[in-house]
C-alpha cells in the first residue's frame, strides 16, 4: 500500500507542476522538437542505406536508427538553452535529455546485435519490440521509479504449491529467457559458421554438430533463466512426467522424427547434396532439418520428407559412395537389320551428351531376341545425377534415331499376324455367296 501511495503522490505532484506556465512552455518545446525530429526522420531517413553496401550501409542504417532521438534531442537542447537564458527553470527538459540519449543508445546497440544473426523478417520485427522494452526499463530506472515499480509488481503474486509466482518474476523470466536465447542463438550461429569452414568434417557431421549445439544451448539457456528467477527446477518433475506421457500418446511422431533426424545425420547415410529417390520422389537433398529433410527435384519443387520415412522406408541414394551413375538406354531393331552395325552406331551416339563419361567407357549389349525385334541396350555413365537423367537419355535417343535413319536401320513396332481358321458355318456362308 505504501508503494501505491508513493506512486500516486508522485503523479499528483507532477500534475500540479504541469499547471505552471513554465512547464507548459517546456511541453511545447518537447512537442515542437518531436515534430521536427519526425519530419527529419521521415524525409531524410528514407535516403539512408538505400544504395550503400558493406560497412557504409551498416553505418547509414545505424544513423537511421538514432536519427529520431538525436534530432529531437538537438531541438530540445536549443529550446532549453533559450529558456535557461531567459531564467526559466527547465526540470522537464532536464529529465528528457537522458531519456533521449538512452533511447538512441539502446536502438543502436540492439541494431548492432541484430546484425550478428541471420537476417529474417521475424528478427527485424523483434528488433523494435526489444529496443522498446529495454528503453522502458532504462527510463524507469532513470526516473527513480524502479523500487516502487518492482515492489508493486512483486505484490501481484499467487502461490502454486510451494512455488510463488508474481508479475515481477514473470517479467524477469521473459527478459532472462529472451537474453539467454539471444546469446545462445548468437553462440550457436558462431559455432555453425566455424564448423562450416572446417575441411576435416563431412557435410552431414557439420549439420549434426550445428543442430546439436543449438539444441543444447537453447535448453541450457532455459534452465539458467529458470534458476536465475528462483524457480526450483525440481518442481518441473511433474511437468516432465506429463511431457513423457504426451510423447507416448500424441507426440510420438514428432519425437520419432526428431530422433530419426539425429540418426540420419550421425550415421551419414544421407548428406546435403546427395541425390535420392524415396517412393516416387526424386531429387537432391538441400537441407537436413530437425524434423524433416528438404528434397528439390528438377522442376524446382521442394518436398519436405519427414525423417522417420528415411529410417523406415527404402531409400535409393544415387551418390552414397560416389557420384557415378549408369544410365541404360534400350533400343529395338528389326530382324532384317545388321545388329553389329546398329551397335556401332549406338556407340557413336553415346557421345551426343557431353555429360557422358569416357571412363567407365560406354558399352552396347545385345540383350535378347524379342517377339518384335532384336533387343539392344546402350549403357553410359555420368557423375552428376543431380543434373537429371532424362536430358541425357533424350540427347542420346535423338542421336540414335538420326544414325539409324541415315543407315536405313528400322525400329520395329509390335506386329501380330491373325490367321482365320475356316469352319463349316463359314464355308456354307461362302458357298451361298
Amino acid at each position: 500500500m505504501d508503494t501505491y501511495n508513493a506512486l500516486l503522490n508522485t503523479l499528483q505532484s507532477w500534475l500540479v507542476e504541469l499547471q505552471s506556465p513554465a512547464n507548459w512552455v517546456q511541453l511545447l518545446i518537447l512537442f515542437f522538437a518531436g515534430g521536427l525530429a519526425w519530419y527529419i526522420h521521415r524525409h531524410l531517413g528514407s535516403y539512408l542505406g538505400t544504395d550503400a553496401e558493406g560497412l557504409r550501409r551498416l553505418t547509414q542504417r545505424g544513423i537511421q536508427r538514432i536519427l529520431f532521438p538525436i534530432s529531437m534531442l538537438i531541438g530540445m537542447l536549443i529550446g532549453r538553452a533559450i529558456l535557461s537564458a531567459m531564467g526559466i527553470p527547465v526540470p522537464l527538459l532536464d529529465i528528457a535529455v537522458p531519456l533521449l540519449l538512452s533511447l538512441a543508445a539502446v536502438r543502436l546497440v540492439v541494431y548492432i546485435l541484430r546484425k550478428g544473426f541471420s537476417q529474417t523478417p521475424t528478427l527485424k520485427a523483434w528488433e523494435h519490440l526489444a529496443s522498446t522494452l529495454i528503453w522502458v526499463y532504462v527510463a524507469i530506472y532513470l526516473l527513480g521509479w524502479m523500487p516502487a515499480v518492482t515492489t508493486a509488481l512483486d505484490a501481484l503474486a499467487f502461490n502454486l504449491g510451494n512455488i510463488r509466482f508474481s508479475a515481477l518474476s514473470a517479467i524477469k523470466l521473459i527478459l532472462l529467457v529472451g537474453l539467454f536465447f539471444t546469446l545462445a542463438l548468437w553462440l550457436a550461429g558462431t559455432i555453425e559458421n566455424r564448423v562450416k569452414l572446417s575441411p576435416n568434417l563431412s557435410a552431414g557431421m557439420k549439420v549434426g554438430l550445428a543442430k546439436f549445439s543449438k539444441f543444447f544451448l537453447l535448453t541450457l539457456s532455459t534452465l539458467l533463466a529458470l534458476d536465475a528467477v528462483g524457480i526450483d527446477l525440481q518442481a518441473f518433475a511433474i511437468f516432465g512426467g506429463a511431457l513423457g506421457v504426451g510423447i507416448g500418446f500424441g507426440l510420438q511422431r514428432i519425437a520419432s522424427n526428431f530422433i530419426s533426424g539425429f540418426i540420419v545425420i550421425f550415421d551419414r547415410s544421407i548428406r546435403p547434396g546427395d541425390v535420392i529417390t524415396i517412393g516416387d520422389k526424386f531429387g537432391w537433398v538441400e537441407e537436413l532439418r530437425a524434423r524433416y529433410i528438404v528434397v528439390r527435384n528438377r522442376e524446382g519443387v521442394e518436398t519436405l520428407i519427414p525423417n522417420e520415412n528415411l529410417i523406415t522406408s527404402e531409400v535409393i541414394n544415387w551418390s552414397y559412395t560416389d557420384q557415378n551413375v549408369r544410365v541404360r538406354i534400350p533400343v529395338s531393331i528389326s530382324y532384317n537389320d545388321d545388329p553389329e552395325q546398329a551397335m556401332a552406331l549406338m556407340m557413336e551416339a553415346a557421345q551426343a551428351s557431353p555429360r557422358v563419361l569416357a571412363d567407365p567407357i560406354p558399352a552396347v549389349r545385345l540383350m535378347e531376341f524379342g517377339d518384335n525385334g532384336i533387343q539392344l541396350e546402350l549403357r553410359v555413365w555420368i557423375n552428376d545425377p543431380e543434373e537429371g537423367i532424362g536430358n541425357v537419355r533424350s540427347a542420346i535417343n535423338l542421336a540414335i534415331w538420326r544414325n539409324f535413319k541415315a543407315a536405313g536401320i528400322t525400329i520395329p513396332f509390335p506386329q501380330r499376324d491373325v490367321h482365320v481358321i475356316p469352319t463349316s458355318d463359314n464355308a456354307s456362308l461362302a458357298n451361298n455367296q
